[in-house]
């Protein structure tokens, strides 16, 4: 009876709990530095959370490691509701890059809902010779080992993007990893290092006032933002590299809450003014379920790994 008694009383507290959730500000982890493409998705979507819950939604920048840094301090916090992480693809990939890394994205994250695709861009000097994919496949292809390209980091999605462009093209370009993507920008644009893979948004700018050239973007559809970029599939059938947005929280957060939140998360992206914001970033709102976003969790984390393993990427 008195076990019974208990049970009752959980329950009870747990609705309560969940039809007061929140009641006080709430902590969005960023994995990366403010300014970012990550950091600006954030800070359009946390007013919007603001607005339909009550309650202040504070981005909070923890930049390192791919997101690494931001993940674990996620997974190591109360899994009340009170603190969530604006997570994208990379994150995923962590442990099979970086085994000093412990967490398990499948098991330790709670899916919240989908916020966007992030698309990538192939970027080249102007001096280098090639003008489109099949003209850089073709280059690289006559110069194994020639050319060098330049990504935000070792395991980095676009790192990994990279790798995986190497694999389907059947192409030898060495990495040059750099301390994150503003820091290579210069080398690229001076062509001391002349490939190189940016978010779009970061690519926009130096394309059209002429400091670099983009070849193709990495998400499946052209971007209405720049629909005369080609993408990579369409010289390469099938490829797709382009980051997924996520909101997330630490397992074990209770069910109501994380569906009072993914409510959010969906009326908030389907305001017009995100979907104007998302669309100058060339960004694609991708709402989902919990549970939807749960199975793309689940393949990507397979997905990059696999990749992970094939170029036979660790951090030294």
């Amino acid at each position: 009876m008195k076990r019974i008694l208990a049970i009752g009383l959980c329950l009870a507290s747990f609705q309560v709990f969940s039809q007061d959730y929140p009641a006080r500000p709430v902590r969005m982890l960023v994995g990366y530095a403010p300014g970012g493409g990550m950091d600006t998705i954030a800070r359009v979507l946390a007013p919007k959370l603001s607005e339909a819950l009550g309650q202040q939604f504070v981005i909070e920048n923890r930049p390192g490691a791919s997101g690494g840094v931001a993940a674990e301090a996620l997974v190591r916090s109360a899994p009340d509701g009170y603190m969530l992480m604006v997570a994208e693809s990379g994150t995923l990939a962590l442990p099979a890059v970086n085994p000093r890394v412990t967490l398990d994205p499948v098991k330790q994250l709670a899916p919240v809902g989908g916020i966007c695709m992030l698309p990538m861009a192939f970027v080249v000097n102007t001096a280098f010779p090639a003008k489109s994919t099949r003209e850089l496949i073709a280059e690289l292809k006559a110069n194994p080992g020639k050319y060098s390209y330049a990504s935000p980091g070792i395991g980095s999605l676009q790192h990994l993007a990279f790798e995986l462009f190497k694999r389907s093209a059947g192409v030898q370009v060495v990495h040059v990893p750099y301390k994150g993507a503003t820091a290579m920008m210069p080398d690229i644009m001076n062509g001391q290092v002349p490939i190189g893979v940016i978010s779009a948004l970061a690519a926009m700018g130096p394309t059209r006032a002429g400091r670099i050239r983009t070849l193709a973007v990495t998400s499946p559809q052209r971007l209405p933002s720049a629909p005369e970029w080609p993408t990579m599939a369409e010289t390469l059938p099938g490829f797709s590299a382009a980051p997924n947005v996520f909101l997330v929280a630490p397992t074990g957060t209770p069910a109501a809450v994380i569906e009072k939140l993914s409510k959010a998360v969906r009326d908030g992206i389907a305001a017009p003014d995100v979907q104007e914001n998302f669309a100058k970033q060339g960004a694609t709102p991708t709402p989902s379920s919990p549970e939807e976003l749960g199975l793309r969790i689940q393949e990507e984390t397979r997905r990059w790994a696999a990749v992970v393993k094939e170029a036979g990427i660790k951090v030294e």
